[in-house]
């Protein structure tokens, strides 16, 4: 998430690995192809991974800021999970896999089209 636009980027990846970490770093590389970022990040394993670090060298205009420990209330994305659950997942049942997909990218296609909705909801209360 974007802090300054409000804007969501997200990939769909079959499995959360430092692979799948790495190409979500590439699509913000080319999302953003000028300037330091600094991305926010909670304490998974992945991003702290020693198999990520040639790829941080190899980028160096990326700088991670990590989240002190078990603070979700810090955390902007804790709260898109939970709109996100309470827009798309929750009480419904979805036969097919893909089905759940497909009603997630539409749910951040929508608030990309509100990003001033999405500051307001998720960053303002921090």
């Amino acid at each position: 998430m974007n802090y300054e636009t409000g804007q969501v980027h997200h990939r769909e990846e079959e499995k959360a690995d430092v692979a799948a970490f790495v190409r979500f770093l590439e699509d913000l590389l080319s999302a953003y192809p000028s300037g330091k970022m600094a991305l926010i990040l909670d304490n998974s394993r992945i991003h702290h991974a020693k198999t990520l670090q040639p790829f941080l060298k190899k980028h160096p205009r990326l700088q991670l800021v990590f989240l002190p420990p078990y603070s979700p209330n810090l955390n902007p994305v804790e709260g898109l999970w939970l709109w996100l659950k309470a827009d798309v997942v929750n009480n419904v049942f979805f036969e097919k896999f893909y089905r759940i997909k497909l009603h997630v990218s539409q749910f951040i296609n929508r608030i990309n089209k509100h990003p001033i909705e999405t500051i307001d909801r998720l960053l303002v209360r921090l």
